[in-house]
């Protein structure tokens, strides 16, 4: 394919690696329905994998001041699995210093999505109590550092295999939920981050305070009929009670970007990867992020020519 054309506020960036999240399994597969929406209703719009890049800039349109060639960046644009991705000027920032490539590209979509739902939705300040369930995962390795560096009294959620883990990323509390039942406390949480969705609404919501907010985030392990009411019903059901059931969307913008550098170079946050693939395999490494259980995230190491 030809270089990505650049127009006045782009950046052309040389791309050495890309992360992959299980969303990127959803856009290769176009399930759920819902995400054609974004993707393209028949076929890809774009046909590449992958949202998060790290890499150097190769040359920048003529409105960008912030950017030069040399600079080393991160940030997200569709179509990363590439040697060369033409970015938003504001999709993208200075890549954080101690990091590889492949550390720096698992960042931005499960970092973002993390810092918007306990930074912005949930309001979680310190002292706060949360539970995150998938605590082992791409966006819960994050939010459990997030969460601390917030302050909260952070508890996770995640099999045997990954409680030493979770620990090591600073949680208080591990529940092991092959052995526990997270929705069966005595002390109810302030703040409910829920990334596999994998027990029912009200039974999650016994494990909140009265005034608490769940946030629900995950659509995997649901489809047709039962796809929509998973969805939909926590939001039909927050102005009920005073409970805040909560969905959402995480933007990707430079200045929360530039937050997340901002704590890896503070060393608050620290990229989880549990391996790292060559372009060549990123449809195996898609396989496994579907099959599910990954630590943390999967990279792509890509080397441009």
């Amino acid at each position: 394919m030809p270089r990505p054309e650049l127009d006045a506020s782009a950046v052309l960036v040389r791309v050495q690696a890309a992360g992959l999240h299980v969303g990127d399994c959803f856009t290769v597969r176009g399930r759920p329905f819902v995400v054609r929406m974004e993707t393209g209703w028949l076929r890809p719009r774009c046909g590449i994998p992958g949202y998060d890049f790290s890499g150097v800039v190769e040359q920048v349109g003529d409105a960008v001041t912030d950017f030069q060639p040399g600079d080393e960046v991160f940030g997200y644009h569709p179509g990363t699995c590439a040697e060369f991705v033409a970015a938003g000027n504001d999709k993208l920032a200075k890549k954080p210093r101690g990091v590889s490539h492949a550390e720096a590209a698992a960042i931005p979509t499960s970092g973002l999505a993390a810092l918007h739902a306990l930074r912005d939705v949930a309001k979680l300040q310190s002292g706060q109590s949360v539970l995150i369930n998938g605590a082992s995962g791409g966006i819960g390795t994050f939010a459990v550092q997030i969460a601390k560096s917030i302050g909260a009294e952070v508890t996770g959620v995640c099999s045997e295999t990954n409680i030493e883990l979770v620990e090591s990323l600073g949680a208080d509390h591990v529940v092991d939920y092959t052995k526990a039942d997270f929705t069966a406390t005595a002390q109810p949480y302030d703040v409910i981050l829920d990334n596999v969705e994998n027990r029912r609404l009200a039974e999650v919501r016994r494990a909140l305070k009265p005034t608490g907010t769940l946030i629900c985030n995950s659509g995997t392990g649901a489809s047709g009929l039962a796809f929509w009411i998973r969805l939909l019903q926590p939001l039909i059901l927050s102005p009920f009670t005073k409970q805040s059931l909560r969905r959402y969307i995480s933007v990707p913008l430079r200045r929360d970007l530039e937050v997340l550098g901002e704590l890896v170079d503070a060393g608050k946050l620290k990229p989880v990867l549990s391996e790292t693939h060559s372009l060549e395999r990123v449809a195996e490494a898609l396989a496994k992020l579907e099959q599910g259980h990954t630590a943390g995230k999967r990279a792509v190491n890509i080397s441009a020519k």
